[in-house]
């Protein structure tokens, strides 16, 4: 009973009470909230803190940035779950903060979408370069199978779309990177979609920020040729994992396309199967099932891979496709 008092007398104070409630509708700096609610910053850090110690709040740091979201864990989920809804919309003071929310929510659309452009035309080239990606958001679907997840862990998050592809089958996702700007995108399409059970932090993958044993599925979507120590990715990709939980790594086969390592910083071209077996089983985990994209024949495309392995063995399951059509991997 004493952590549902400590709670509830924290909510029992006008300026806490508003935080909570825009905390319902997505995460946010102290900053922006002092801009919100036009209070010092030391006064919001204090109220921040009090929501915190009581469970309501988690602080998230994020390079020089801190954000704040409402707890998803621990004794104090189940009230964070309802604040949002208990709130009377018709208040005047939550009304007006709803409105500057919105403002601020309007600005980092704006910084997203410059980042975004500036990025985009690297993206596109190298998306013309391999199969769609509705066929390769497909397979990974096939490859995890069907679930439900009570956590995805999304490694290199990107612009979150990951997340969105498996919002259906987890209970909860939370997407990591290291890039501040490349977070604050994946935050924004997140709020859009409306996937109000997915969030993300700052974190490198080699010190993921999880306990032993907690995720069901951890995603790595074309991360691991961006790497120096791919190995050490797979490694602590691996203990975050249940037992049982499915660890999926798309990336691409072997190829020649050194553009991609003067141009797009990739350090590596390609993975083979016998490395990815080799990593995956160092980790303690069993591949179950590998799958093929192939690019037609005599193209500059390149072949998409996915590897999905287990904490438990599984027999090895191989299939590719050209296009729509099965092949042999």
């Amino acid at each position: 009973m004493e952590p549902l008092v400590a709670q509830l007398k924290a909510l029992a104070e006008p300026t806490r009470l508003r935080i909570a409630v825009l905390l319902s509708r997505g995460e946010l700096t102290v900053s922006e909230l002092v801009q919100i609610l036009g209070q010092s910053q030391p006064r919001v850090s204090r109220h921040l803190k009090l929501l915190s110690d009581a469970g309501l709040a988690v602080r998230l740091p994020q390079g020089s940035f801190v954000y704040y979201r409402l707890a998803d864990s621990g004794p104090g989920k189940r009230l964070a779950r309802v604040i949002g809804e208990l709130a009377p919309p018709e208040d005047p003071v939550l009304r007006r903060d709803v409105d500057r929310l919105e403002s601020v929510k309007e600005a980092r659309a704006v910084a997203a979408q410059a980042y975004f452009d500036r990025a985009s035309a690297d993206w596109e080239k190298i998306r013309s370069l391999q199969f769609s990606e509705a066929e390769v958001e497909a397979a990974m679907r096939a490859a995890t199978g069907e679930g439900p997840f009570e956590l995805m862990i999304d490694v290199g998050v990107g612009t979150g779309r990951i997340l969105e592809v498996f919002a259906d089958r987890v209970k909860r996702g939370v997407g990591v990177d290291i890039n501040h700007a490349m977070l604050n995108l994946a935050r924004l399409n997140l709020e859009r979609a409306g996937m109000s059970h997915g969030s993300v932090r700052q974190a490198d993958v080699t010190a993921l920020p999880f306990e032993d044993g907690a995720a069901d599925l951890v995603t790595v979507h074309q991360v691991l040729h961006y790497l120096d120590d791919p190995a050490a990715a797979i490694t602590e990709c691996a203990r975050v994992l249940k037992p049982g939980g499915v660890l999926l790594i798309v990336d691409f086969a072997p190829h020649q396309l050194e553009f991609l390592k003067t141009e797009h910083a990739h350090l590596r071209l390609g993975f083979s199967d016998n490395e990815i077996t080799d990593w995956v089983e160092e980790a303690g985990l069993g591949l179950a099932r590998r799958t093929a994209l192939h690019p037609e024949e005599k193209t500059e495309k390149l072949t998409v891979k996915i590897w999905a392995a287990r904490k438990d063995k599984r027999p090895i399951k191989s299939e590719g496709r050209r296009f729509g059509a099965r092949a042999a991997s």
